[in-house]
This record gives structure tokens, C-alpha cells and sequence, in this order.
């Protein structure tokens, strides 16, 4: 199993997965990873509250809240109180967050599409359909993170 890990270690490397300001090539801004996971499933879902988006992301709402508070002060998130209940935030982006959200999209979609570009038809589907299997195979396991819902 080790060489499973020394896989997904590579795969993460290659990507970018591990760099902290992951975001600053594509946007220019200075937005973590964690950010942009944020910015994705905020656009992803429809008014969603922040115990939404933190349990989507399988981040606690401690750090969540931090993290949401520094993507308010860059202007890039608006929260915005329940109509009901006060307690709850419902999380939207702003014009600016949007746009960055839809450059770092841009930007993941270009560099996926140029990896899978050496590939033929045949590897190209074989390996969506490995990586929807493997993501089907870890949300039904009890033995991994969080899955996004």
C-alpha cells in the first residue's frame, strides 16, 4: 500500500493540491487552497448557509468561520443573516469573488485539459471514469474524510 500512497502523494504534488497560495498563478489574488474550496462550493450551491458550505467541505465551523471572514474583508464573500433565524449566515459571493471563483476554474479546467490532452479518447474516459469511481468507492467508505455532499 505504500506505493498507493507514494501515488496520491505524486498526484498531489503534480497538481498543486500542496501549495499554500495555489491560486496566486491563475488570479493574481492571495487566496489559499482552502479558500478556493470555499469560493467553489459557494458558487456550486444555491444560498447556502456556512454549516452548508463547512460540512460540505468537512471543515470545522471554527476555522470555517475564519476563513469566511477573511474572504469578507478581501470582499469576496457576503454574508448575509437568515430571514428567520439570525443564527444562521447564508454565504454568496460577490462580483469580485465570483470572478475570481470563475478565473481559478478557468485556470484548473486549462490544466486538466491539457494533461488529458496526451491521452488518447480511450485513456482520456478510462481515467474520468477511474477518478468517479474511486470518489463514488470514497464517499461510500467509512474509512475516509469527509465527502462533499
Amino acid at each position: 500500500m505504500e506505493n498507493l500512497r507514494s501515488t496520491f502523494q505524486l498526484l498531489a504534488r503534480n497538481f498543486g493540491f500542496l501549495n499554500e497560495k495555489c491560486c496566486e498563478n491563475c488570479c493574481g489574488s492571495d487566496i489559499s487552497l482552502s479558500q478556493s474550496h470555499i469560493l467553489y462550493e459557494i458558487n456550486r450551491q444555491h444560498n447556502p448557509s456556512m454549516q452548508d458550505i463547512a460540512g460540505a467541505l468537512g471543515i470545522d465551523i471554527t476555522t470555517f468561520s475564519r476563513q469566511v471572514k477573511a474572504l469578507a474583508d478581501k470582499e469576496l464573500v457576503k454574508k448575509t443573516p437568515h430571514p428567520q433565524d439570525n443564527r444562521i449566515h447564508i454565504l454568496s459571493l460577490t462580483p469580485e469573488g465570483l470572478a475570481i471563483e470563475n478565473q481559478i476554474n478557468y485556470q484548473v479546467n486549462a490544466q486538466l485539459t491539457g494533461v488529458l490532452s496526451s491521452m488518447t479518447p480511450f485513456e482520456r474516459e478510462t481515467v474520468i471514469r477511474s477518478i468517479d469511481l474511486l470518489n463514488h468507492a470514497m464517499k461510500s467508505s467509512g474509512s475516509c474524510c469527509v465527502p462533499p455532499k
